[in-house]
């Protein structure tokens, strides 16, 4: 019989079986068109906070954590989901104007910062 609630959701030979599907509503993919970035900085949008009743667990606590800026990394590691799970519940929260997302700088080349893509890597092996 497991000790805490959060044993339900794990089976010691796979680890996190069902709950990240379950808090993503059983998708897999973000809604809308642009893909965010690992590296995408995440802030809780300065707006009236809607009804709780209207929020999951996880994303009040994105809201939370938001108050100061993240990575889509960074949160998926302080919500200890997988990042296609945190993902998803991003894009929801964009689409209703709770958070804003700064997506990274790109180089000539189309992609990111190399100095950028540093900081987040130290940041990242801090936690």
């Amino acid at each position: 019989m497991p000790d805490e609630p959060d044993d339900l959701w794990v089976d010691e030979m796979a680890g996190p079986v069902v709950r990240p599907f379950a808090v993503a509503g059983g998708r897999t993919r973000q809604s809308g068109a642009d893909e965010l970035d690992l590296i995408a900085i995440v802030v809780t949008a300065e707006v009236p906070m809607p009804d709780p009743s209207t929020l999951g667990p996880e994303d009040e606590r994105i809201l939370e954590l938001c108050l100061r800026p993240r990575s889509v990394a960074e949160l998926a590691a302080d919500l200890s989901l997988p990042v296609g799970v945190v993902r998803v519940l991003l894009s929801d929260l964009l689409r209703r104007g709770l958070v804003t997302v700064n997506r990274p700088a790109a180089t000539a080349t189309g992609r990111p910062d190399p100095g950028l893509l540093k900081e987040v890597i130290d940041g990242l092996r801090a936690l």
